[in-house]
């Protein structure tokens, strides 16, 4: 059996009765980072096999993982923070699990995804989402003359390194457009603005920031 286990993205309370009460049962809990899935079992006082599983070993990893399943073990698979399977490697060995006829079963909980729609404020009945789009400014700037031609909601990650830039390149295409800006969610510092994307830019111009971005970009309302 294969469990794949929501853990919090930032609050450690954020987990479910069921998330703890499988990552106690199960003979292994393979992680996307050790060192963050440490802290929150010492925190919940769980002690079990703890292995490693991203995006650096997921071939090599998955095919032991796969052995353990078909040997009859059962495993928690977990990501950085939040639900596995959002921009990560968890969908490699969930393929493997079911081709292997492995069931494989959902614990849900946090996502920074959907913490984000909750509090955006806008009326999201159907959205693309994007994960980590481009670095580079010229693909970045492509990317956005693409996507903006869509009339639903655009949802993507973004880094604190490249964040005022993003949005700086935003402004310029689409300036009038709503966005919503999420950081931190769930944490200490936690911040979420709605504002016009050419707003953006003056509000984050002399701050300096920390923490990673969901941000929430209107569709093209020309578009029917």
């Amino acid at each position: 059996m294969l469990y794949i286990v929501a853990t919090p993205i930032g609050n450690i309370e954020d987990i479910t009765i069921r998330a703890l009460r499988i990552l106690k049962e199960v003979d292994i809990i393979a992680s996307e980072d050790t060192r963050e899935t440490m802290n929150l079992l010492k925190y919940y006082q769980i002690n079990n096999k703890l292995i490693s599983y991203h995006k650096w070993n997921e071939m090599e990893k998955s095919k032991e993982i796969l052995n353990f399943l078909l040997e009859g073990k059962k495993i928690a698979l977990v990501c950085d923070r939040g639900t596995p399977g959002i921009s990560d490697s968890a969908y490699i060995i969930v393929k493997k699990a079911q081709q292997a006829n492995i069931p494989v079963v959902a614990i849900p909980g946090a996502s920074s995804l959907t913490s984000a729609i909750s509090v955006s404020g806008f009326p999201i009945n159907e959205f693309t989402f994007f994960g980590f789009i481009p670095r580079k400014d010229g693909k970045k700037k492509k990317f956005f003359e693409t996507v903006g031609k869509y009339k639903q909601y655009i949802i993507f990650f973004e880094s604190v390194h490249r964040i005022k830039k993003t949005l700086q390149i935003i402004s310029e295409i689409f300036p009038e457009r709503e966005i919503c800006i999420c950081r931190e969610l769930t944490k200490k510092f936690e911040e979420v603005i709605s504002l016009k994307t050419q707003q953006s830019i003056q509000y984050y111009n002399n701050k300096k920031l920390k923490g990673e971005f969901v941000i929430i970009l209107e569709g093209n309302k020309n578009v029917s």
